[in-house]
């Protein structure tokens, strides 16, 4: 069983407890302007934590969404556990966000008036537990994302010419 890159890292933070990073969203961030983000718990069944454990989770095309006064990641892939026999979960079922009800009321009142997405940016085991980075965001346009990209490149023939003097 080979474990992704991003499964491998950890830090700490200033409370020192230690954040081992799962999964990344990087789509997100090239899709979009981040403009705010919010740690938040996710409600999980049966295998889900142990597939999540052995890095087998995708956020690419996930999103969360608001449904009764609460909030769901809708489109997140945790893979089937390979030992959980007829136990095992549905890989991209609906799960519910774990978050207070001040900050439900606040991310949908800023979603309702500025037309922002609730996007998962990442996915980390933080004190044994799952937890959702989740991304207040604005959706880049075309020409945002050419002149981002070029910005990147420009800064990486710097870095470049630098490390070659």
């Amino acid at each position: 069983m080979a474990k992704t890159a991003s499964a491998k890292k950890e830090t700490v933070q200033n409370n020192h407890v230690p954040i081992k990073v799962i999964s990344v969203n990087r789509q997100a961030y090239h899709d979009y302007e981040v403009e705010r983000t919010l740690e938040v718990g996710i409600s999980l069944v049966g295998t889900e934590i142990k597939s999540i454990r052995e890095g087998k989770v995708q956020l690419r095309g996930s999103y969360a969404m608001a449904r009764k006064d609460e909030i769901w990641l809708e489109n997140a892939n945790i893979a089937i556990y390979e030992h959980g026999n007829r136990y095992n979960h549905d890989p991209i079922r609906t799960r519910k966000l774990l978050l207070h009800r001040r900050e439900i009321d606040q991310l949908l009142t800023r979603v309702a008036t500025k037309g922002l997405t609730l996007v998962p940016l990442k996915l980390y085991l933080k004190g044994g537990r799952a937890k959702i980075e989740l991304g207040l965001c604005r959706g880049k346009k075309l020409y945002d994302k050419r002149d981002a990209i070029a910005k990147r490149d420009a800064q990486r023939d710097m870095e470049r010419i630098v490390r070659g003097r």
